[in-house]
């Protein structure tokens, strides 16, 4: 379609973006920052989508789904000018602590790691900086690919084409940074079981557990489970404050993450409308040209980017005649499901655990119940055969160590991350039947390790698989907008052809997290997209639009 055959169209703005969660926002920034009009339509009443801070019992507030701080990409905080938007990260001051049953722990931090594996393994000691360097060398090449669209598979040959080929080209180039013993570890990172990489290198359970956790964190699998071992590559992208592998906590919980985006994107001119979900897709001669909202409402843009989970894009919000048959297939079969059992608890007092007792670091840390890659691996066989695992994994933040507005004076919040549970239960009930009994064994599944813990709480959230997916859009629960396997990574995200943020129809781009890097909170899908948009507007209407 040329310029002129455009104006021909009655628009109300450039771009129309589907979602308000934050890679929506970064996307909306971008946008307007490069002088494009742009209006955000999101279904929910409050921006953020699963990045928000909400009050969940009188006086406690806390993140509601998405919970912490590691990977929101520095560039991005930096363009937008989150900090000056009020933006403050702080770190935590301890990284991980996993207790044992047995009473022993493995407590993890700066000036802390060593010592505290030491104690448990000399072996695993001496072992630990040449794996931990080990992938800190190979996270450090493909950070360089966060924030540019991967090669592209593309039929035929043109000016795409040779685009896509020079891309190639460079992506070669930054891999070319790797020795070619990286490369080989690359290859196992990218293929491999997490479990099995780490049976080589350490010999006790606590150590190879505080890596597995991450390979299995948000992805419904065994840590034995074939490409396992990427996801927990993926989790070592990120860094606070200029700190690379550190997570943290945003003062006010994620919301504030979401909110500073918000309020970078509307002084810039962004138009954002909350309580306006979008009901399908206006699509005329193969080209996306605007949205339905739920209440009737059509809106009409030049391109139309979409912060939602690809299948649900693709199946739900666009007619299946106007789709080419082939893609539709393919998307149908696109993988959803983290494993995801959400929860937030308003508590009376600190938890103290017996490995570790009382107040202390460890308390402002990632807490992993979870003491063995065995016990990761039998959760899941178990998830998988009856619903949910009777002995789950958690991890628990107590957010309010680190920030006192999230709970009354002397009280505190807790977020529990639970996993293994199956995103649709295999006897055919609905979560619904279940949430409670499950927030049950979760609740108890802390009190085994920190005695005392049930008593103290004083309310619960509860979100199962089914309340991710009805409130914030996850398919089964899906934290990533898709799983993080390598048929679905790279230029296969979120299918060959189409790993350049652009759909199947002409003015559609994916902006969410289902495209390259894949989930987590880091804006870098919406930093990308919008470039693809930039890119493609330019070309058609060079300095007139």
């Amino acid at each position: 379609m040329t310029a002129e055959h455009f104006e021909s169209f009655m628009t109300e703005t450039d771009v129309i973006i589907i979602g308000a969660g934050h890679n929506g926002l970064t996307c909306a920034a971008y946008l307007a920052m490069a002088g494009l009009r742009v209006r955000v339509v999101e279904r929910r009443k409050v921006v953020g989508g699963a990045a928000v801070t909400e009050e969940f019992h009188p006086g406690f507030r806390n993140s509601v789904a998405a919970y912490t701080v590691s990977l929101l990409n520095p560039q991005v905080v930096r363009d937008l000018g989150l900090t000056e938007q009020g933006l403050r990260i702080v770190e935590r001051r301890a990284q991980n602590f996993l207790p044992a049953p047995d009473g022993s722990y493995l407590l993890t931090g700066e000036g802390r790691t060593k010592e505290s594996v030491a104690r448990l393994s000399t072996h695993d000691a001496g072992a630990l900086d040449g794996f931990s360097r080990e992938l800190e060398d190979i996270a450090d090449v493909l950070r360089q690919f966060v924030l540019r669209a991967p090669p592209n598979l593309l039929d035929g040959f043109g000016t795409n084409a040779i685009r896509e080929a020079v891309n190639a080209f460079q992506s070669a180039n930054i891999l070319r940074g790797l020795t070619l013993e990286q490369s080989r570890s690359l290859l196992d990172l990218f293929t491999r079981s997490a479990g099995e990489m780490l049976d080589e290198r350490f010999e006790h359970d606590l150590v190879k557990a505080l890596f597995g956790f991450d390979a299995i964190v948000g992805n419904y699998a065994s840590p034995y489970a074939a490409g396992s071992a990427y996801v927990m590559l993926h989790h070592a992208f990120g860094e606070v404050n200029g700190k690379k592998g550190v997570w943290g906590h945003a003062i006010g919980g994620m919301g504030a993450i979401t909110q500073a985006m918000a309020r970078a994107a509307q002084g810039r001119g962004v138009t954002i409308d909350t309580d306006a979900g979008v009901r399908e897709i206006i699509v005329e001669r193969d080209r996306a040209v605007g949205v339905v909202l739920e209440n009737g409402t059509s809106l009409r843009a030049k391109y139309v980017a979409a912060n939602v989970n690809p299948k649900l894009l693709y199946t739900r919000l666009i007619a299946a005649d106007a789709l080419p048959a082939d893609f539709l297939a393919r998307i149908r079969h696109w993988k959803n499901g983290s494993g995801t059992f959400r929860m937030n608890v308003a508590l009376d007092r600190l938890p103290s655990f017996t490995a570790l007792t009382g107040d202390g670091d460890h308390l402002t840390s990632g807490i992993i119940l979870a003491p063995s890659l065995g016990y990761m691996d039998r959760a899941y066989l178990d998830a998988r055969a009856r619903g949910w695992s009777r002995e789950p994994v958690v991890e628990m933040l107590i957010p309010s160590t680190l920030d006192d507005t999230l709970a009354p004076a002397g009280k505190h919040v807790a977020s529990l991350f639970c996993q293994h549970v199956a995103p649709e239960l295999p006897d055919g009930t609905s979560w619904d039947d279940h949430r409670e009994e499950v927030a049950d064994l979760m609740i108890a599944t802390v009190d085994k390790y920190a005695p005392g813990f049930a008593a103290s709480v004083l309310g619960r959230q509860i979100l199962s698989p089914l309340d991710l997916e009805r409130q914030f859009g996850l398919l089964g629960g899906d934290i990533f907008h898709g799983a993080l396997t390598l048929n679905q990574l790279f230029s296969a995200r979120p299918m060959l052809g189409h790993a350049d943020y652009r759909g199947p129809l002409k003015g559609l781009y994916h902006c969410g997290s289902g495209a390259h890097p894949g989930g987590g909170v880091t804006g870098a899908p919406g930093h990308n997209a919008a470039q693809a948009i930039l890119r493609d507007h330019r070309s058609l209407f060079g300095s007139r639009g």
